[in-house]
């Protein structure tokens, strides 16, 4: 990133200032995409606005942004430097639920790859998706098959080492209850999605009364023509205050609010939506 592009970028976020880290029961992050760079000029740019931030990373054939020691040496120190915390977002290209035994066996392993990578950051928490094979209310024609092969994916990926309650499973386009059991089960936390249950019409009290409690992430963005990961301004007016205002933030359980969008516009409005709860 040029020098030029960081003051502008800077610039613009001056609004924003004295700092909102720590402002809130919760630790306030977004996404290591909001700047149109690479996640360590993003993290630098980050790490005095907000106090976690989701490393949004992904391994293809054709494409990687999976970091190197290198790279990793530097997040750690942006880490100390601005006292955040990292929430790693597990690679979408996953089928943890796949009837395929090869295809579920390589997901798990290419989970496990990340979690191994990023140990060394001591991340706040791992974001998971059980992901349906089709989107909708019914995520998959054999439910059982796939209920069961999320179950031995979950095992798989306790087999890290990592403690359960940091592998959060997020409220995805279909009903949470499907999945909930095996989250209980082994122990995992929720990464409820407050941005999708308000774009697939999902009952907001509902789901933050049932699932809440056993969060430790928490996803926020707006949407708008049809598109989501759109700033929280557009949300409909009371889901911010039912989210924020819900007893469970002031239980003793820490959690982040992840602002989930990905570019810089989408982040100012976020911010100052933020700001305006503040006073």
């Amino acid at each position: 990133m040029s020098s030029r592009k960081n003051r502008t970028s800077r610039g613009r976020l001056g609004c924003f200032e004295p700092t909102m880290k720590g402002g809130f029961p919760f630790r306030l992050g977004t996404t290591s995409y909001i700047l149109e760079d690479d996640l360590v000029p993003n993290c630098r740019f980050l790490g005095p606005l907000v106090d976690d931030i989701e490393l949004v990373l992904f391994e293809s054939d054709e494409i990687s942004n999976l970091p190197d020691k290198e790279i990793i040496d530097s997040l750690t120190g942006i880490k100390a430097e601005h006292s955040i915390t990292y929430t790693v977002h597990l690679p979408l290209d996953t089928e943890l639920g796949s009837l395929d035994e090869e295809v579920r066996r390589r997901s798990v392993e290419k989970c496990l790859r990340v979690i191994k990578l990023t140990f060394p950051l001591s991340p706040f928490a791992y974001v998971v998706h059980f992901h349906g094979e089709m989107r909708g209310n019914v995520p998959a024609r054999d439910i059982t098959g796939w209920l069961d092969a999320l179950d031995k994916s979950a095992l798989g990926l306790l087999e890290s080492g990592v403690d359960p309650c940091l592998l959060c499973v997020e409220t995805l386009d279909y009903p949470f209850e499907l999945v909930a059991p095996i989250v209980t089960r082994h122990g995992m936390s929720v990464c409820l999605d407050a941005g999708h249950l308000a774009f697939f019409g999902y009952p907001l009290e509902e789901y933050l009364d049932r699932y809440l409690p056993e969060s430790r992430a928490v996803h926020l963005h707006g949407h708008r023509d049809g598109a989501d990961h759109k700033d929280i301004s557009t949300l409909e007016p009371g889901v911010l205050a039912s989210l924020t205002d819900h007893p469970c933030f002031a239980d003793d359980r820490e959690r982040v609010l992840t602002l989930e969008v990905f570019g810089l516009d989408d982040f100012e409005r976020s911010m100052e939506t933020m700001r305006r709860l503040r006073t």
